[in-house]
C-alpha cells in the first residue's frame, strides 16, 4: 500500500499524451465527486469530464471549481449529464445519448448509491432501489459503454473502468435471492451514509463522528482510488480502500455463480427495457 503522499505524487505525475475523456457516474457527491475533483486538478482541467447524476445544481457548483482548460483541443470541456440511475430506462437513455455523441471513453468511474434502513424498496420497474444503483445501473453503464472504452484502447489510450463498493467486504452469493441485497458499502465518510429518515440523521452523524479515526475522508479515499485506477494494468482487479490489489481475497465468484448472475441480469434488462439491453 502506498502512503497517501506517494499516491498523491503518482496521481500528480499523470500526464497523458492524449486528451482524456472521463465519466463519473455518482460524481455529484461523496467519493465520485472527490475523484472527479482530483482528476480535474491533476489534468489541470485539460480533459473532457462528465459528471453524471441527479443533482444539476450540485454538479454545476462542482464543475465551477475545476481548473479551466488551457488547451485549444475542442473536446476539452466539463459537463453534467442528468440521470436518475435508480431506473434502468433512464440509464438506457443516458448511455444511448453518450454512444451517439462520444467517440471514446478513457475512464469510467461508477459510485452511485444511497443508504437506507428500510430493507427492500421496490421501484416502478420492479427492482429494489439500492440494488438498482449498486448493481444493475453499474452493470448497464459498463455493458453499454464498452464500445467507447474499446475505441480508446484501439487508439492506444487508457481504457479503464472502476466500480466502487467495498471490494472484499461482501459475502457468498445466494443464487436463490438474486433480486435482493444484503450488502452495504464500506466505511467512508460520505453523504451515502446519511439515512433517508431525517430523524435518524443526528444519530448516524454522531456514530460517524465517533468512528472518524477508523474511517477515511472522501478526499483521501479518492486519492487512493484514483491511484488504483491509473496504476492498474490489463484485466480485472479487485482493490481495497487503500488501492491495494486484494486478488481473490473474500471472492465468491464461482463459475456457476457468475454464469447465473449474468443470465439473471440479461433477463432483468430484457424485462425492463426490452430486447438487446
Amino acid at each position: 500500500m502506498p502512503s497517501l503522499s506517494i499516491a498523491r505524487a503518482a496521481n500528480a505525475a499523470f500526464s497523458p499524451s492524449y486528451l482524456p475523456t472521463a465519466i463519473f457516474v455518482g460524481g455529484t457527491s461523496g467519493i465520485g465527486q472527490a475523484m472527479a475533483e482530483a482528476f480535474a486538478r491533476y489534468t489541470k482541467g485539460n480533459a473532457h469530464i462528465i459528471l453524471c447524476g441527479r443533482n444539476r445544481e450540485a454538479a454545476e457548483k462542482i464543475i465551477a471549481t475545476f481548473p479551466k482548460p488551457t488547451t485549444s483541443h475542442p473536446a476539452a470541456r466539463h459537463e453534467f449529464v442528468q440521470c436518475d440511475a435508480a431506473l434502468m430506462r433512464n440509464v438506457h437513455a443516458t448511455t444511448s445519448s453518450l454512444l451517439e455523441r462520444l467517440s471514446k471513453v478513457n475512464f469510467l468511474v461508477l459510485s452511485p448509491g444511497f443508504f437506507n434502513v428500510k430493507g427492500r424498496d421496490e421501484l416502478p420497474e420492479g427492482i429494489d432501489g439500492r440494488l438498482g444503483l449498486h448493481y444493475y445501473a453499474r452493470w448497464k453503464f459498463t455493458h453499454d459503454l464498452l464500445p467507447l472504452l474499446k475505441n480508446a484502447s484501439d487508439a492506444g489510450d487508457d481504457a479503464k473502468m472502476m466500480t466502487i463498493l467495498g471490494a472484499g467486504a461482501g459475502g457468498k452469493i445466494d443464487l436463490g435471492i438474486l433480486s435482493s441485497s444484503r450488502t452495504y458499502p464500506s466505511a467512508v465518510r460520505t453523504p451515502l451514509v446519511q439515512p433517508d429518515n431525517r430523524a435518524l440523521r443526528p444519530l448516524v452523524g454522531g456514530l460517524m463522528a465517533l468512528m472518524s479515526p477508523l474511517t477515511t475522508s472522501a478526499g483521501d479515499c479518492a486519492e487512493y482510488m484514483l491511484w488504483a485506477l491509473l496504476d492498474c494494468g490489463p484485466g480485472a482487479q479487485r482493490r481495497d480502500s487503500k488501492g491495494d490489489d486484494i486478488g481473490k481475497k473474500r471472492y465468491y465468484g464461482s463459475e456457476e455463480a457468475k454464469e447465473r448472475l449474468w443470465e439473471h441480469t440479461i433477463a432483468e434488462m430484457n424485462r425492463v427495457i426490452g430486447a438487446n439491453p
